[in-house]
């Protein structure tokens, strides 16, 4: 019986590993772009990503033919809004780095914007993730792709990202 509970234990963490080696980049890309860190300083993501992980191998062995890059990327997601939405205490507390694309947008856009467009997540998946009507969820990706797309006067577009010398 031991010599059982071994070989199931030593299974499933190899199953984790190997999980972890071929999506922990991705969701840590995800985690930068909701806190709006820059990818080589983006301590707030990385503890966002570290609790999604841990709260997937907790559920490891009850996942049973569910995807657990999707069970991963659920917690990442209601991590990051619930701590957005207690004044954006915890991953959102401190402000997002200025040079980030998603800087400028408010953390339910960036949420929106990055399971829609970056992680591909349906309107509907996505509304009933975040509790919200589909049309609600619709308004606010167009709102954030157009801010995005064309920012107020005065400031450069973050998504070109150039630099522009001054004159």
């Amino acid at each position: 019986m031991r010599q059982r509970q071994v070989s199931q234990g030593a299974r499933r963490a190899r199953e984790f590993e190997a999980f972890v080696a071929g999506a922990a980049g991705r969701l840590l890309h995800a985690a930068t772009l909701l806190t709006a860190e820059l990818p080589e300083d983006n301590p707030r993501a990385r503890r966002l990503l570290t609790h999604a992980l841990a709260h997937t191998y907790a559920c490891w062995d009850r996942l049973r033919g569910e995807d657990p890059y999707d069970r991963a990327r659920q917690y990442l997601a209601t991590r990051f809004a619930r701590a957005a939405w207690h004044q954006y205490g915890g991953f959102g507390r401190s402000r997002p780095h200025p040079d980030s694309a998603l800087a400028g947008l408010a953390p339910q856009e960036r949420l929106i914007l990055v399971l829609r467009l970056y992680e591909g997540v349906a309107e509907e998946q996505t509304a009933a993730l975040l509790g919200l009507p589909v049309d609600r969820v619709r308004s606010i990706c167009d709102r954030a792709t157009t801010s995005l797309l064309h920012p107020a006067r005065g400031r450069p577009s973050p998504v070109i990202g150039a630099k522009v010398a001054p004159s």
